[in-house]
């Protein structure tokens, strides 16, 4: 693992059991991601894309080979060791919000802090500051119900920044939300890209998220086919 590597995927193999079987899911993987990267596995469904994401945020680890996150084996952690990487370094943003709709916007993105030592006081201003990011400060007092669909992403964007993470992992954010919103998500986690130095690793097939990225891995049946680094994105926050 290089000095500025934070993510190592080496030789890894990703077997389920099917029937009196095995089905291999990904073939001898081999990839590093740097500090800072904003970058994109893309592929058809069924190519690997969210089994790679889900070995790299530590909720599944290899049957064959080596993950290396934050100079962490995930198969040698135990269940702790896994939770508290996630607590610690990771966020999490799916395609389907999540958000506990008894809650309101303030108290879902507050919700990770409560497992870690903050003061109210400290979790207080954490929150804000994220849903500040967001652009979502006047609807902290709102329950998720009263939330438009890209608003509803975006506190799920806080709710894994709050935390100011090292790595943000994203499974098709963009998935239920029309061209505008998608649009405003990806250029929300650009920004936050850039201004925090967040590594973002998204798992995708929309052409738009694609349009921001600045490297993009193409996998096939679980396989690297293609592996590109992207000097000009189509699209600027700029």
């Amino acid at each position: 693992m290089s000095d500025n590597s934070i993510i190592s995927i080496k030789n890894v193999v990703k077997k389920f059991p099917v029937g009196d079987g095995f089905f291999t899911a990904l073939h001898n993987i081999n990839l590093e991601f740097k500090e800072g990267e904003f970058s994109g596995l893309i592929g058809p469904s069924g190519s690997g894309k969210t089994t790679l994401l889900n070995i790299m945020g530590s909720l599944d680890s290899p049957t064959e080979g080596e993950a290396l996150v934050m100079n962490k084996s995930i198969s040698a952690l135990s269940h702790k060791e896994s939770a508290d990487l996630r607590n610690q370094h990771i966020g999490f943003v799916f395609q389907v919000y999540n958000l506990l709709p008894v809650y309101t916007v303030y108290e879902n993105v507050e919700f990770s802090l409560l497992l870690q030592n903050h003061s109210a006081a400290e979790r207080k201003k954490m929150v804000m500051d994220s849903l500040e990011w967001v652009g979502l400060a006047d609807k902290a007092d709102k329950k998720p119900a009263k939330l438009s669909g890209g608003e509803g992403q975006r506190v799920a964007i806080a709710r894994a920044m709050v935390k100011r993470p090292e790595i943000v992992l994203a499974d098709e954010p963009t998935a239920n939300l029309d061209a505008k919103n998608a649009h405003a998500i990806i250029k929300t986690m650009k920004r936050l890209n850039r201004e925090l130095g967040t590594t973002f690793v998204f798992s995708t097939h929309d052409e738009k998220v694609m349009g921001y990225l600045d490297r993009i891995i193409s996998l096939e049946d679980g396989s690297v086919v293609k592996d590109e680094l992207i000097a000009t994105p189509q699209y600027s926050i700029d």
